[in-house]
């Protein structure tokens, strides 16, 4: 190759290598920052039963927000607690119970003053479609109920619910033999769902989503400690901002009225 040749040659190549750096740079300029605010993602431990509602929530949540993605762990609030006193990367926790945020409270696991009270629920006994037509939970007791299906009273607050209505209506001891427990209230619903149990108490948002299964009471309120969701952001949260944006949503409008067609009341 002779000397203009190559001279030629040397300027093509330092002509194309300068045009690979201003495309890199303007794709660095105009995706880069798009990327990062993608990159914002949410870790929402909750409670099962909101399971229905918070999924419809996160579309209604992430068309208004598409840069800040959310991922639901649902499970019962026990073990969920357990998970977070463990270190689990959490951004939010939803309970069922008080007992549970509590815990994560003593142990000054949430930022301060996100967490409140959000919801409300009750309790109901429920019977496979076409099932006995129970009038009293005292009926538990006759020997055609063989099998009562209930969530485990430590680590899922329905259970604990349901536990205390029993003790207090003096039925416990008494139908202990015959109960079945579920890991969580959705689990009961399945067990009732399938007829492998006669009854089953379950909330009534649970009972309500589905179409197998018939509402025979409704526990009174004096009968168990108030059924309350508390949420809030958990101190290690890696994104605190989005986290508290998120909790602010759920308490908003807009949420309350997909939570209110789902059966849930709202806390005062």
């Amino acid at each position: 190759m002779n000397l203009k040749r190559k001279r030629i040659f040397n300027l093509i190549i330092a002509a194309v290598a300068t045009l690979v750096l201003l495309i890199s740079w303007n794709l660095f300029q105009n995706v880069s920052p798009a990327t990062a605010q993608q990159r914002t993602s949410l870790t929402v431990s909750a409670a099962i039963s909101l399971s229905p509602a918070l999924t419809e929530i996160k579309t209604v949540y992430q068309s208004s927000n598409p840069n800040t993605t959310i991922s639901y762990n649902f499970g019962a609030s026990g073990a969920l607690e357990q998970q977070i006193q463990q270190g689990a990367p959490v951004d939010v926790f939803f309970s069922a119970a008080t007992k549970q945020m509590d815990g994560l409270q003593k142990a000054n696991l949430l930022l301060n003053e996100t967490r409140r009270n959000l919801l409300t629920n009750r309790l109901v006994l429920i019977v496979p479609k076409n099932g006995d037509a129970l009038s009293d939970f005292k009926q538990l007791t006759e020997a055609k109920i063989k099998k009562i299906a209930i969530g485990e009273p430590k680590s899922v607050p329905a259970g604990q619910y349901a536990q205390e209505m029993l003790t207090k209506l003096g039925l416990w001891q008494q139908i202990k033999p015959k109960l079945v427990f579920g890991n969580n209230v959705r689990q009961v619903l399945t067990f009732v769902e399938s007829g492998n149990v006669d009854a089953g108490i379950v909330y009534t948002t649970d009972a309500k989503s589905s179409n197998k299964v018939t509402v025979r009471l409704t526990a009174a309120e004096n009968l168990h400690s108030p059924i309350v969701y508390p949420l809030a952001v958990i101190k290690n949260s890696r994104n605190p901002a989005a986290a508290k944006a998120f909790v602010e949503f759920l308490a908003g409008d807009r949420a309350k009225i997909v939570f209110q067609k789902y059966g849930f009341g709202t806390a005062r």
